[in-house]
């Protein structure tokens, strides 16, 4: 029997990339997994079948973040087809235009903090409800918050920034019942985000950043993320693990 058998799982942003190696790794440990979406239907329901496929369960929900009414609609979408959460994964999140300040535009800034930012926030305001005492809740963070200082992704890294400290403040929050609060890091993994600058020499150098000489996979992410809605992180809360392959050594 899986780790995590009984238990549901939501996974924001969970029908590609990083989202679905981490559905799918909840998955494969005996969770049911919602897997959500924000326009790709054929993704989600791929993701579904993948997880189906290796005997484990799950369901799409789809809702648009970082519009009115998001969080609404995603809510509603769960509970049309699950009573109660285990896990909370915020992971989706957007790039947004790359550019240094002077470059941001005010609707590119509000866009990837409603995104990355307002979004988990009220998700997880909303979903405290239904989430079940000795739950876990993981957010999906990057390197770049901690001196990995990369001028263009100044929006990127800021919005991020701000879901750190909301884990750490949520951790002492939810301590009382048994809620772990973690933020996962990675550093740059190769995935569909990224499509078309992981190539040449900038892959060359990315990889170099890592003393493993390599870019990092969604199963790298995935993995952790497994350990913290496992029992075996019961003591671990508030805390901040770089998924980086040592880059910030």
């Amino acid at each position: 029997m899986g780790t995590l058998a009984g238990r549901t799982a939501l996974v924001t942003g969970g029908s590609r990339g990083i989202g679905r190696a981490i559905a799918q790794r909840l998955g494969q440990d005996g969770a049911r997994v919602a897997v959500h979406y924000g326009s790709n239907a054929a993704a989600a329901k791929e993701t579904v079948s993948m997880i189906e496929a290796t005997g484990g369960q799950a369901f799409a929900v789809r809702a648009e973040l970082g519009v009115p009414g998001d969080v609404a609609t995603l809510w509603a979408e769960f509970d049309a087809q699950a009573e109660g959460l285990d896990i909370l994964v915020n992971n989706a999140g957007v790039l947004g235009d790359q550019g240094e300040i002077r470059e941001v535009s005010g609707a590119a800034f509000d866009r990837v903090f409603a995104v990355n930012t307002r979004a988990p926030f009220f998700v997880t305001q909303q979903g405290l409800r239904r989430l079940r005492d000795g739950g876990r809740i993981v957010n999906i963070s990057t390197m770049l918050t901690r001196g990995s200082a990369m001028p263009r992704s100044i929006a990127y890294a800021m919005s991020k920034g701000a879901l750190d400290v909301f884990t750490a403040t949520l951790a002492k929050q939810l301590a009382p019942r048994a809620i772990t609060v973690n933020t996962v890091a990675p550093g740059v993994v190769e995935t569909d985000m990224h499509q078309g600058r992981l190539v040449g020499d900038a892959r060359t150098w990315l990889s170099s950043l890592s003393p493993m000489g390599r870019l990092g996979t969604p199963e790298d992410v995935a993995d952790t993320v497994a350990f913290l809605a496992s029992v075996d992180s019961r003591w671990v809360t508030g805390q901040w693990i770089e998924v980086s392959g040592g880059t910030l050594l």
